[in-house]
């Protein structure tokens, strides 16, 4: 990826966190507890699973992404993208990632769980994601850096940041909605 408009990538990242969090309050919402925390037909992740593995990631990278905002105000409205960001980004997005992965045992979520207030944590955080999308329009998400959940030397800019994360919750979205038995494009 070359550099691009900061403000199209945010765009783009937008509609997509927009369209995650319509996806869970019209196809999740209102399931029942027996139907969220149902095992995929291939045995995978019930739907609440999903959305629990989610919520840790957003427990853990929405803060300092909120850190990262507060301590750096510098402008810009370039992004480039770093061969690490792109790496990941690849790795975790559905539709160019199409091997199976290993998570991490730390990120792993219980079977059994609160259904109805893992769909509801998970609208929280995707709202609070989106104003995060929001308050970097402007700014340099090149020089903004984000700690990995790898390690925390490794770092990430902003931008791939935002990149690997709605890559990865559209991945498990999507996983969500195959253990429902509905596929989404």
């Amino acid at each position: 990826m070359s550099v691009i408009s900061a403000t199209a990538l945010l765009h783009r990242l937008e509609e997509a966190t927009e369209k995650h969090i319509q996806t869970a309050i019209t196809e999740f919402q209102n399931m029942n507890d027996g139907e969220l925390l149902a095992p995929a037909p291939d045995g995978g992740w019930s739907i609440a699973q999903c959305l629990d593995h989610l919520n840790g990631y957003g427990h853990l990278y929405y803060p300092l992404i909120e850190k990262g905002l507060e301590s750096n105000q510098d402008k810009g409205d370039e992004y480039k993208a770093t061969w690490l960001g792109n790496y990941f980004t690849k790795m975790l997005d559905p539709d160019t990632g199409k091997r199976k992965m290993k998570t991490f045992k730390k990120h792993v979520p219980a079977r059994d769980l609160d259904a109805h207030n893992v769909v509801a944590e998970f609208i929280r955080q995707e709202e609070y994601f989106l104003q995060l999308i929001r308050k970097a329009r402007g700014r340099n998400l090149n020089k903004i850096s984000i700690p990995t959940s790898i390690a925390s030397f490794i770092r990430m800019n902003l931008g791939d940041t935002f990149r690997f994360l709605v890559a990865h919750n559209e991945r498990h979205i999507r996983q969500a909605a195959r253990a429902r038995g509905v596929v989404f494009n």
